[in-house]
């Protein structure tokens, strides 16, 4: 497919409704979930600090984890979602900061936008509940000047234990869903066969979030998950993947 070129359409996906909703919210709250969303952010902040300031689009954002963080750094943020209730949160949560995060209507797999019309396009908490996902990854692509940043739940890690781990996620999170898991080669190959080159990932943890959710445990989780990660576990075994993508043609 060449660059530029629109992908074609096959079915409307709307994952980002159930995401952007104050029931989602809920799974953040307390001092676990705000651990998970301050190790997220200061990770994205250090993936995208070479593109400081420029213009990001924030596909099926509508649950502001990043465009919040990324407009008070400074960033021209976008946010694109599938339907008008994604921006509810989004922008009661803007207003009550005094910022001014437009928000933009359209079908995740046909973005509203020419290509390459931001800097920079992220989309997190996504990739994973869209079944045509190679086509949502075109998108994000076709419309990115300089990288795309997304996150993925790897297969190998605890991941490989989801069918036993499911009921207690559904225990703990209530709403949960069930989720694609992928091979870091098929994130890679996926970016490739679009001209983008997987520059950088960051595993974020590597016990299950659902696992520290039930736990209730704040000390332990953040003393865990540091320890864990200074013996190197996290980084071949953590979930969920930040992997920042830049293209191998040459942006102007």
């Amino acid at each position: 497919m060449k660059r530029g070129q629109r992908a074609l359409r096959t079915h409307r996906e709307t994952p980002d409704i159930e995401t952007s909703s104050e029931d989602y919210a809920r799974r953040f709250r307390g001092p676990v979930g705000e651990y998970f969303l301050r190790v997220q952010e200061e990770l994205c902040l250090e993936l995208l600090r070479p593109w400081a300031g420029c213009r990001v689009l924030d596909v099926g954002g509508g649950h502001a984890q990043i465009a919040i963080p990324l407009k008070e750094a400074g960033y021209d943020v976008t946010v694109v979602g599938s339907s008008v209730s994604c921006n509810e949160r989004l922008s009661l949560l803007a207003r009550e900061r005094s910022l001014n995060i437009p928000f933009f209507l359209g079908d995740l797999l046909n973005l509203p936008f020419p290509a390459q019309s931001f800097d920079v396009v992220v989309s997190l908490r996504l990739i994973s509940h869209v079944t045509p996902w190679k086509q949502l990854l075109h998108e994000l692509t076709r419309v990115a000047r300089q990288a795309v940043l997304i996150d993925y739940p790897p297969l190998f890690s605890f991941n490989l234990a989801v069918p036993l781990l499911f009921r207690l996620k559904k225990m703990v999170e209530r709403n949960t869903r069930p989720f694609l898991c992928f091979t870091r080669q098929q994130i890679s190959g996926a970016f490739r066969e679009n001209s983008f080159e997987i520059s950088a990932t960051r595993p974020e943890f590597f016990i299950p979030m659902a696992l520290h959710r039930a736990l209730r445990r704040p000390d332990f989780t953040e003393r865990s998950e540091q320890l864990i990660a200074k013996v190197g576990a996290t980084r071949l075994f953590g979930s969920p993947i930040l992997a920042l993508a830049e293209p191998t043609w040459h942006a102007e």
